[in-house]
C-alpha cells in the first residue's frame, strides 16, 4: 500500500518537527516504526531525486520555523546541515535526528554493512548506537561477528572509554563469537597510552581466561609497553615468564630488551653485550637495534661509543635513517660539540635525508645554549622554507636564546609569529622578556609586554603564579623610577587580581609617592600594607615622616611647637635657680 503524497508531506512534518526516535503517536507506519516509510514513499510517488527531496525537506523547515513550532538552533542546524535521507534503500535506511539516531534496517544485513556503518560515523556515541541497533536484528539472522566486535572495541579505545570495551569482550565471550589477540592487543595499548601499565597486565591475563591462543606478538606487545613506561622491574620478571613461556629470542623482543637497558647507565654495557650476541642467537641486528643503542648512549653522554656504532651500522650497510641522525645530533648538542653536530646535519641533507622538526629543535637549542641565537634563526628561516612547521618547543628555545643574548627585540618579533601560527604564549615566555627589559631598565617596554600578558587571558595558575608575582613586582619597583602614576594603576590591578605585592615593592610606592609630595596616595598605600599583614619597616616609615616634614605649612607648625616647648622647659629651671638664690641669702 502506497501513501499518498499528502500524507507523506505529513509524516515529513511530523519527523521535523518533533524529532524524536519514537514518534509511536502518528500513523500505523509510525508505530510499526517504519519512520522513513514516508520519504520513501514520497519519492516513488513524486519520482523526485534525492536532491528534490532534500529541498522539499528545507522548505518544510522554513514554514515550520515562521510558526515558532521548531527551535531556531534545530532548523538552522537542519537547513544547512547534510540530511541523510537513504543509504543504500535496498540494503539500510538511516536518518539521525538530535542526538538520537533510528534505523530500518534491510533483511539481508551483514557485518560488512555494519563494519562500513560504524568505520563511517566519527561520533563514536553515534557509532555504539549503530552497533547495538544492529544487535536487535536476530529475527533477520544477523548476528556480530569478531569484525565487527573487534572494531566497536577499538573505536571505544580509541575515546578512552575502556569500561563499555571490556563489556563488550565479555559480551563476546558470552555469544561464544571468536576472539582473536588483536582485540585484546588494541585493549592493552590504549591503557599503555593512558599510562596504565598495572591494567595492561590484567588484561593480559584475561586473555587467557577467554581461551584466546597467547602468540610471540602478544608477549612483545605487552613487554614493549612495560619498557615504554619505564615499570624495568616489571618488564625484566615479565621477559622472563616469557622465556620459561617458550618463547624464543627474536630481533624484536631482543630489541624491546635492549631498550629497557639503556634507560639508565648500570645497564647500557649489557645492552651492548646483547647486541654483540644477537648474531650467535641467530639474530641480526636491523636498523631499530642500532638507533636504539645510538639513542640511549647519547642520552647517557657516551657519544663517543655513538659515534663508533653510527660507523658500523653504516660500514654494514644499514643505512642510517632521520631518526638515526637526530639522536645523534641530539648527543652532540648535549655535550656541546655544536660545530660538529652542524656538520652531520649538512651531511644527512647532503644524502637526500630531509631533517625534521626534532632535528631542527635540538641544533637550535644547542646554538642557542652557545650563544649562536642569530644561526638558529637561520635555521628556523631554513625549516620554513622547506615546509616543516615549528612547534611550541622551538619557539620557546629560540625567545630564550636571543633573551640570554640581549635581543629583545628579536624575542618580540619570535612571539610575534608564534601568535601568527596559532599558538598561545604562556607566563614563562612573556616573564623572559619582561626580565629582559627590566634588566636593561626598559620599564615601559617590560610593562607594554606585561599589559599583551593581562589582555591575551594569561592568569596565574599554581604554577605560573610565582612568574607573575615576579615580574608584576619587578616592572611596578621599575615604574616608580619613571612613571609613578603607572606604577600605582598597575599594582591596583595586581590586588585586583589577586598576585602578592611584596615589601621591597610597597616600599619603592611609599618612597616615590611620598617625595613627590602625593601623601594621599602614600598613606592609602601603608594602609594597604598593614591590611595585607606586612609591617612597615623604618625606611617606609621614614619616608612617610619625610614627605609630611617637606610640607611647608607643616615645618612652620613643628618648629613653633618646638619653640613653645622649649620654653616652657626652661621657665621651671629659672624658677628653681631664683628660690635655691632666695634661701641661700636667708641662711
Amino acid at each position: 500500500m502506497h501513501l499518498t503524497r499528502r500524507e507523506a508531506g505529513d509524516d515529513l512534518r511530523v519527523i521535523l518537527t518533533t524529532r524524536s526516535s519514537t514518534l509511536s503517536s502518528r500513523s500505523d507506519e509510525l508505530k510499526r516504526g517504519d519512520v522513513l516509510k514516508a520519504i520513501q514513499c514520497y519519492m516513488n510517488d513524486t519520482g523526485s531525486s534525492e536532491e528534490v527531496t532534500r529541498e522539499y525537506i528545507r522548505h518544510i523547515v522554513r514554514m515550520t520555523w515562521k510558526k515558532d513550532t521548531v527551535n531556531k538552533d534545530q532548523a538552522l542546524s537542519l537547513l544547512f546541515e547534510p540530511i541523510p535521507i537513504v543509504v543504500n534503500l535496498q540494503e539500510s535506511v538511516i536518518a539521525v535526528m538530535g542526538n538520537k539516531s533510528m534505523f530500518k534496517w534491510s533483511k539481508q544485513i551483514t557485518p560488512e554493512q555494519v563494519v562500513k556503518l560504524i568505520r563511517a560515523e566519527k561520533d563514536v556515541h553515534k557509532a555504539l548506537v549503530i552497533f547495538d541497533s544492529a544487535t536487535g536484528e536476530h529475527a533477520n539472522g544477523f548476528k556480530h561477528d569478531e569484525s565487527t566486535f573487534g572494531l566497536m572495541i577499538s573505536r571505544l579505545v580509541s575515546a578512552n572509554q575502556f569500561r563499555p570495551a571490556e563489556d563488550l569482550l565479555d559480551r563476546m565471550k558470552q555469544e561464544k563469537c571468536n576472539i582473536n589477540e588483536d582485540i585484546f592487543l588494541s585493549v592493552c595499548r590504549g591503557f599503555g597510552r593512558m599510562h596504565k601499565p598495572l591494567d595492561v597486565m590484567r588484561v593480559f591475563d584475561r586473555m587467557k581466561e577467554f581461551g584466546c591462543e597467547l602468540t610471540q606478538k602478544s608477549y612483545i606487545t605487552v613487554f614493549a609497553i612495560l619498557v615504554e613506561e619505564n615499570q624495568l622491574k616489571v618488564a625484566f620478571r615479565f621477559y622472563k615468564y616469557m622465556k620459561e613461556m617458550g618463547i624464543t629470542p627474536s630481533v624484536a623482543s631482543l630489541n624491546v630488551l635492549i631498550k629497557a637497558l639503556c634507560k639508565n647507565s648500570g645497564t647500557i654495557d649489557a645492552a651492548l653485550k646483547i647486541f654483540r650476541q644477537m648474531p650467535k642467537r641467530g639474530c641480526t641486528p636491523d636498523l631499530y637495534t642500532y638507533g636504539t643503542l645510538i639513542n640511549g648512549m647519547c642520552k647517557l653522554g657516551k657519544i663517543n661509543e655513538a659515534k663508533e656504532l653510527f660507523k658500523e651500522m653504516e660500514e654494514k650497510d644499514c643505512s642510517p635513517t632521520v631518526v638515526t641522525y637526530t639522536s645523534l645530533i641530539q648527543g652532540l648538542c648535549q655535550s656541546k660539540k655544536v660545530d660538529e653536530a652542524m656538520g652531520l646535519f649538512g651531511e644527512m641533507r647532503g644524502k637526500g635525508i630531509e631533517p625534521n622538526v626534532f632535528t631542527y629543535g635540538f641544533l637550535m637549542n644547542g646554538l642557542c645554549k652557545d650563544g649562536h641565537s642569530s644561526q638558529a634563526m637561520e635555521l628556523l628561516e631554513m625549516m620554513i622554507s622547506k615546509r616543516c612547521t615549528p612547534n611550541m618547543i622551538i619557539y620557546t628555545t629560540l625567545i630564550n636564546g636571543v633573551c640570554k643574548e640581549g635581543k629583545l627585540q628579536e624575542a618580540g618579533e619570535i612571539l610575534d609569529r608564534m601568535k601568527i601560527q596559532g599558538f598561545n604564549p604562556d607566563a614563562g615566555l612573556y616573564g623572559k622578556i619582561i626580565t629582559g627589559f627590566c634588566d636593561i631598565c626598559k620599564f615601559q617596554e617590560a610593562a607594554n609586554f606585561l599589559d599583551e600578558m593581562v589582555l591575551g587571558g594569561i592568569s596565574p595558575n599554581r604554577l605560573t603564579l610565582s612568574i607573575h608575582v615576579r615580574i608584576h613586582n619587578s616592572v611596578v619597583k621599575g615604574l616608580c623610577r619613571s612613571d609613578p602614576n603607572r606604577a600605582f594603576l598597575l599594582h591596583l590591578s595586581m590586588r585586583t587580581r589577586g598576585i602578592s605585592i611584596g615589601a621591597a615593592t610597597y616600599d619603592s610606592l611609599v618612597t616615590c609617592f611620598c617625595k613627590k609630595g602625593d601623601l594621599q596616595k602614600g598613606a592609602r598605600i601603608v594602609e594597604e600594607m598593614v591590611l595585607d599583614g606586612r609591617v612597615p619597616d623604618e625606611g617606609t616609615w621614614s619616608a612617610v615622616v619625610a614627605g609630611f616634614w617637606n610640607r611647608q605649612k607643616v615645618r612652620q607648625a613643628t618648629v613653633l611647637l618646638w619653640v613653645d616647648l622649649m620654653s616652657k622647659s626652661i621657665e621651671p629651671e629659672v624658677d628653681i635657680q631664683n628660690k635655691d638664690e632666695l634661701s641661700l641669702t636667708e641662711v
